[in-house]
């Protein structure tokens, strides 16, 4: 009998000592050293661009940034990450939008603590994927035990769960179709049928992504009722109250209340209790998309103002918002775990139903398979500064809203849209002299011009047809002086232009 050659003698073939020399690009024993070396070399990159910025942004516009992308000949490698990072210093850093700089005031990103980049390095280089327990191990704990921590800043009880998403859109829309599906189960017809008649209430300055999820779960946008507003934009409960009487004397049927804590354009906190006391009353499920104002959840001064949310079924929190983390890092929240048998589905390949129960896999209740392990940037920040650190930095940009508020009150060339509420401040310029807004509204174009100049980044918004400014303060480290200079600008160049749009007197 032939002696049988050891398989690994076997291998050793010229064809897999080729592929070896490209395998050796991969992360591996070998090169686990020069991963050290390449990425302290990028984040020195990051460090140096950060520390040097002298502002937001370089204001780049698409059409230059895209002539340098072109000239990119992605068919010829460059040979080395040295001359990568060298090429994306370029193409990247340079021009990047710098959410840390203390004149960045424009969307809802935030400065992210250092712990969590630290940690961001461990979820890149190990890449665990959260589906299943053989693919996560202590990973699916730390995320478990987190959704707890979470869970019970919110005071929704023992049975509590949920689990990581990408973001606010996305648990938005796993609380709409938990929601959606805990209607329909056990009803007769088709779902097209068993979906008629059913409607989701929010408030008119909801996020969108609530008439997106509707579309996406085949209610139509048109089953989203928006409930007016009270002056601080608020949502109206008596007006939800009349909207949910007349509908059922219609015969339609309440699916789910959505109510926002902390809307993106004024920060405002619906009337939590008396709305969940409403879905109680009609049987409908009651959401709180806290995507931004979650981080009220471990504020020391501030937590009253989410009264009433311990009575959700679901809440959408953003960690990437106000918990000062790297996007991606939002979770949703559920106040009974076994709804989330509703979105469970089950492969014999990856987590087979006769195990559901015995093995922690996440992806039971998710509606993600592959997902990075987010989690961990929050337990390193968490176990590095405490979450009522996270929380004064809240407290601190929401001292720093109201003061501006009152900055943009004594200037008589501002002029306030609502009573600050969080962390933004809508407001616009007041020309001395009226000017005709033009096909460009005025707030338009001074928005445009500080970013042009890179001085500063702010935001705009349309209230009752109205064109605004405004600014988003989620930086603990941008101080009074740093917005009255943004409003200095606002003032500057809102002067020039609209004295550039006046008519010139004509001479007798």
């Amino acid at each position: 009998m032939t002696p049988q050659r050891p398989l690994a003698q076997t291998l050793l073939s010229p064809v897999h000592s080729s592929s070896g020399l490209a395998a050796g690009h991969l992360l591996g024993r070998a090169t686990a050293e020069r991963m050290a070396d390449e990425f302290g070399a990028a984040a020195r990159l990051a460090a140096r661009f950060i520390s040097d910025a002298a502002g937001p942004t370089t204001g780049p516009g698409p059409d230059a940034l895209r002539a340098r992308l072109d000239a990119v000949d992605l068919r010829t490698p460059l040979g080395d990450t040295a001359a990568a990072l060298e090429e994306a210093t370029e193409l990247y850093l340079r021009d990047a939008v710098y959410f840390h700089h203390p004149r960045y005031a424009a969307h809802l990103n935030c400065p992210v603590a250092l712990p969590a980049i630290a940690a961001e390095a461990l979820v890149t280089t190990v890449n665990t994927s959260m589906d299943t327990w053989d693919q996560s191990a202590g990973a699916t704990l730390i995320e478990q035990r987190l959704i707890d921590w979470a869970a019970d800043l919110a005071g929704l009880g023992p049975d509590a769960d949920g689990v990581f998403t990408s973001g606010g859109t996305a648990s938005n829309l796993q609380a709409m179709l938990l929601a959606r599906n805990t209607a329909v189960v056990g009803k007769p017809g088709s779902l097209p049928e068993r979906l008629a008649g059913l409607r989701i209430y929010a408030s008119a300055d909801s996020h969108f992504s609530i008439s997106t999820s509707a579309s996406l779960l085949g209610l139509g946008a048109e089953a989203v009722v928006a409930i007016p507003c009270d002056a601080l934009h608020r949502m109206d409960a008596a007006a939800l109250r009349r909207a949910l009487e007349d509908d059922r004397a219609a015969g339609l049927r309440a699916m789910a209340i959505v109510a926002t804590a902390g809307t993106t354009d004024f920060g405002s906190i619906d009337p939590l209790s008396a709305i969940g006391a409403l879905a109680a009353a009609h049987g409908a499920w009651f959401h709180v998309d806290a995507a931004y104002g979650c981080g009220l959840l471990a504020s020391p001064r501030h937590r009253g103002l989410l009264a009433g949310i311990e009575a959700a079924n679901s809440v959408t929190v953003d960690f990437h918002k106000s918990f000062f983390q790297p996007i991606g890092s939002s979770a949703i929240l559920v106040r009974d775990r076994a709804v989330l048998a509703l979105v469970s589905h089950h492969a014999e390949y990856l987590n087979p139903a006769a195990e559901a129960g015995r093995i922690p896999n996440q992806v039971d209740k998710s509606l993600a398979t592959t997902r990075r392990f987010d989690a961990l940037k929050l337990w390193v920040t968490l176990r590095s500064i405490g979450a009522e650190a996270l929380g004064t930095m809240f407290d601190t940009v929401m001292d720093l809203a109201a003061a501006t508020g009152q900055l943009v009150k004594d200037h008589p060339e501002l002029e306030l849209a609502a009573e600050v509420q969080l962390s933004t401040v809508v407001f616009r310029y007041l020309p001395p002299v009226p000017v005709d807004e033009g096909p460009v509204p005025l707030a338009n174009e001074i928005r445009s011009a500080l970013y042009d100049s890179g001085e500063a980044m702010v935001a705009a918004t349309t209230i009752a047809g109205v064109r605004q400014l405004k600014l988003t303060l989620l930086n603990p480290q941008t101080t009074i002086g740093d917005v009255a200079a943004i409003l200095d600008a606002i003032v500057e160049h809102g002067r020039r232009i609209s004295g550039e749009r006046a008519p010139t007197e004509v001479q007798a």
